[in-house]
């Protein structure tokens, strides 16, 4: 591959409102340069998806801590559980019926194998659709744009939480719930920005686990420098881009909770 030019510095954080309201919120993300979609992925999609499954022999999605915090929230903001699910459980519930994950693109598969192994949304966005200096998760002001995948454009509800960039993007609904065709994955994504929440008691070490996994699988199948931490009200944000090593470095820096790479 060859060597990827570095983009600006940009950052990654949840809203000091959004914090104040979830003082349980434990979130982690993590930024790789010089990802694409020629890598096989199958055996460490099979080996988390198989973590997947045994938690589902032993009981239900809905049952699950991790996804019953985020069924909780959705009830607080006015959602249907059963009508809108949560990242990880949607994941959960399709495995349960189906016994597979959709393939989609590498990265895509991996996070989602992760995403149901751990039982916590795991959003991957390609970073060269995010704009702007800053990526933060906050509430709704009503005139951010949101693309689906189908096309068109949506406007999240005042109030409602979603990731919002800098030109009024929303790159997603109802906080954990969708994200949005405008920054997903795809055959042309070369770098990315991958970010996992949790309400959960232990969700911190949840967070630990989530980025070790990720960081393990992304330097197994590329050529990258992956960089990735903890998010705490202490340490909200994430710096990425910039600094970051280009496809063509090797390693990873996957910091202890708490701690910026």
């Amino acid at each position: 591959m060859s060597e990827l030019q570095a983009p600006p510095l940009r950052r990654f954080r949840h809203a000091d409102a959004l914090r104040a309201d979830h003082p349980e919120l434990a979130a982690g993300a993590l930024y790789a340069a010089g990802v694409d979609d020629t890598v096989d992925a199958g055996r460490g999609v099979a080996a988390y998806t198989a973590r997947a499954l045994d938690r589902l022999a032993a009981t239900t999605e809905s049952r699950m801590p991790e996804v019953a915090a985020w069924r909780r929230e959705f009830a607080r903001m006015g959602l249907k559980p059963t009508q809108y699910r949560c990242a990880s459980e949607s994941l959960l519930r399709r495995l349960r019926k189906e016994g597979a994950l959709p393939r989609i693109h590498p990265v895509v598969d991996l996070c989602n194998a992760v995403s149901a192994a751990y039982a916590v949304p795991v959003a991957a966005l390609d970073a060269d659709r995010i704009a702007g200096p800053l990526l933060e998760v906050r509430y709704a002001r009503g005139d951010e744009h949101y693309t689906p995948f189908g096309g068109g454009t949506e406007h999240p509800a005042p109030g409602e939480v979603t990731f919002a960039d800098a030109d009024g993007r929303a790159h997603a609904r109802r906080w954990t719930n969708r994200q949005s065709g405008h920054s997903a994955v795809g055959p042309h994504t070369r770098r990315v920005l991958v970010v996992a929440e949790a309400l959960h008691d232990g969700g911190a070490r949840t967070m630990a686990g989530v980025l070790a996994a990720l960081a393990g699988e992304f330097t197994a199948h590329w050529p990258v420098t992956v960089e990735s931490a903890q998010l705490t009200s202490g340490e909200p944000e994430f710096a990425f881009g910039g600094h970051a090593a280009a496809s063509s470095a090797a390693g990873h820096d996957a910091p202890a909770a708490g701690h910026r790479a």
